[in-house]
């Protein structure tokens, strides 16, 4: 992308470079991207952006959506479409256009004016309707309200033709002998028509007659102009309702900023609501222009906003070896302004541009000691480069030293960043009063022997090592620092520059590598503590058994807790398999659980003499009551 500036307004050329044939295969032009740099460094924002031979008008939609253009040979029109960035359609005419115009807000509707004096009228489908005028025609310009369409050209005469009659209504007549351009305001339709004398004539569409008259010819010319003939109007724009912009064949005015492509402009285009301009010039290419100072990039090609930044960021001067460029200044100091006009200055812009080799012979003979200011320069430069690799010393707290290196490395990255607008500021935690007692108490010491910290961070091994490297190194500095008086001069640290990047098999190895020392670790710690048992002398202990329970063994305490340790349903199913539970489904689709208590030993063996003792005492009563009736019966007791 080529940038140019001219009173401080940048330009950016986006249609500079190589463009590629299009009966080239993909395999050839994927091929010539990479051996040829300015192929692949080129920006192509619209795909086929350009025509056969030349192209000689070019013109946006009015919803912005569609570009169309209109060239040779043969003659033709093509539409292009921002949304999907290529070539929409293309359709051939029958001689050159000279202007054209959409009526609708897309292309569905297009008036085209021939250079043979023929009207064209398009549809969306295509070719609708010609006919046509007495003269050749220059411009024209479409009365929205009476649907009239006005032209103007090698004749004094303004034609109107009435597109809800299909017929032509009577002329303008206008003082002038012939009419280059003409426009139409869109608010309060004001009809205003330049002419070859160098005036505007303004003319009311409603009662067909002239309201006032500007002469632009001599109001541009003073006494310190330069022109070789009469301006005539060459250009004329409304802008809203009181303003309109006038151009001259001289080009009288003040300047604002200007172009200069390697070919002839046909026609210029600016971009609605944005600060691209689209020029029609006699090659194939079309131009593509972004001025940042005009407008924001159109909505589809927003990037180019961000792109303008990082390059205002990083400004490259333009570079040509073989050339060098020098202001009329410059040449004063050299002594070669008499060379001004001879082929060994080429004029550009506001200076010229002369042999690299021929500089400096003259640069040599006017200052003979300008090489030796040139390599005190360089070597200057060397001795910046080097002090700005040394190892820079940082004031690092005394607690979590390795914590406050990482921040200080983070924060470093964030500044280079090239993001560092788009994100948004977080508070140091060095500087944050919130975080100050963690780098100052020792309680808050980092602890990574521990096993949560090894397992959770795998690879800090490999960035603590170069931490510690970087540590020591700071503290060797400080040390030389406080014994000396003068900083000396250190070598560049490469430890960072031998470590790659560690992919996701390094982090598995290094999690497996963490497990396995913790698992050796682990058995360590059970030996040592498997000798210490065995060393230790074993003392009785006394437990106290609560009221109302038995000691049998210590075996069913750990029944007991084993039976505590499972789930829910695990008890239910021993419990319904012991008897002491009970499933059963209701009539109603639920189900109805029956619990019955489980009873302690002691419970069961006074349920069992309560159950002898009952028997016992039916046997009495039934012997009883044997006796009683054989007394009554009168038989004797044996």
């Amino acid at each position: 992308m080529q940038v140019s500036s001219l009173n401080e307004v940048k330009i950016y050329s986006l249609s500079c470079g190589k463009s590629l044939p299009e009966w080239l295969s993909d395999r050839k032009k994927r091929a010539l991207q990479k051996k040829d740099v300015d192929v692949r460094r080129r920006i192509e924002l619209i795909q086929d952006f350009e025509m056969p031979t030349v192209c000689t008008t070019i013109k946006v939609s009015k919803d912005g959506q569609y570009i169309l253009a209109t060239g040779t040979y043969k003659p033709r029109v093509r539409c292009y479409d921002t949304y999907q960035l290529s070539l929409k359609f293309e359709r051939c005419l029958d001689s050159e256009v000279v202007t054209f115009e959409t009526l609708s807000d897309d292309y569905s509707k297009i008036v085209f004016l021939h250079n043979d004096r023929y009207i064209e009228f398009h549809s969306q489908s295509g070719f609708y309707y010609k006919t046509r005028i007495p003269k050749f025609g220059r411009d024209f310009s479409y009365h929205y309200p009476s649907c009239d369409l006005f032209f103007v050209g090698a004749s004094s005469e303004v034609y109107r033709l009435n597109l809800e009659q299909g017929r032509y209504l009577n002329p303008l007549q206008t003082d002038a002998a012939e009419n280059n351009v003409c426009d139409i305001n869109s608010i309060h339709g004001l009809f205003a028509t330049g002419t070859v004398e160098g005036r505007v004539e303004c003319w009311d569409p409603r009662t067909r007659g002239r309201v006032g008259l500007l002469d632009c010819a001599l109001s541009s010319v003073t006494a310190d102009s330069e022109i070789n003939s009469l301006p005539t109007i060459s250009a004329l724009k409304f802008n809203g309702a009181l303003t309109m912009a006038v151009g001259t064949s001289t080009g009288q005015g003040k300047i604002f900023t200007s172009l200069e492509p390697e070919h002839d402009i046909n026609d210029v285009c600016l971009y609605p609501n944005s600060g691209m301009l689209l020029t029609a010039n006699e090659t194939p290419k079309m131009g593509i222009y972004y001025i940042p100072v005009l407008g924001p990039a159109p909505r589809w090609c927003s990037f180019l906003d961000n792109l303008t930044e990082e390059l205002e960021e990083n400004p490259e001067s333009t570079v040509y070896d073989d050339y060098k460029f020098v202001t009329k200044k410059d040449l004063e100091n050299l002594g070669l302004t008499h060379l001004i006009g001879s082929p060994f200055l080429r004029a550009y812009m506001h200076g010229f541009f002369m042999d690299i080799r021929l500089y400096h012979k003259v640069k040599l003979m006017v200052n003979p000691f300008a090489y030796e200011e040139y390599r005190k320069d360089k070597i200057r430069q060397k001795i910046e480069e080097t002090r700005a690799q040394r190892v820079q010393l940082k004031k690092l707290p005394k607690v979590n030293k390795e914590l406050a290196l990482k921040l200080i490395e983070e924060e470093e990255e964030k500044q280079k960043s090239t993001w560092k607008k788009k994100v948004k500021s977080l508070p140091n935690i060095l500087t944050d009063d919130r975080f100050k007692v963690m780098f100052e108490n020792p309680d808050f010491q980092v602890d990574e022997e521990s096993e949560e910290f090894r397992l959770l961070n795998p690879l800090v091994s490999k960035i603590s090592e170069k931490r510690k490297k970087k540590l020591r190194l700071l503290e060797q500095q400080e040390l030389r620092e406080q014994e000396e008086e003068e900083e000396p001069e250190g070598k560049p640290s490469d430890a960072e520059s031998s470590e790659s990047s560690d992919d996701e098999k390094d982090w598995v190895e290094e999690v497996r590598k963490q497990r396995r020392l913790l698992q050796q670790e682990e058995k360590v710690k059970r030996q040592e503590r498997l000798r210490e048992d065995q060393q230790m002398v074993l003392k009785p202990q006394f437990y106290e058994i609560k009221a109302g329970e038995e000691f049998r063994s210590f075996k069913d305490s750990a029944t007991k807790q084993k039976l505590l340790n499972k789930t829910l349903e695990d008890r239910l199913k021993l419990e319904a398999k012991n008897g002491t539970l009970s499933v059963a489904d209701t009539t109603v689709g639920s189900k109805q659980l029956t619990f019955t208590l489980k009873r302690s030993e002691q419970q069961k063996k006074q349920q069992e003499a309560e159950k002898l003792h009952r028997q016992e005492r039916k046997t009495l009563r039934r012997s009883a009551g044997h006796l009683k009736s054989r007394h009554r019966r009168g038989r004797p007791f044996h």
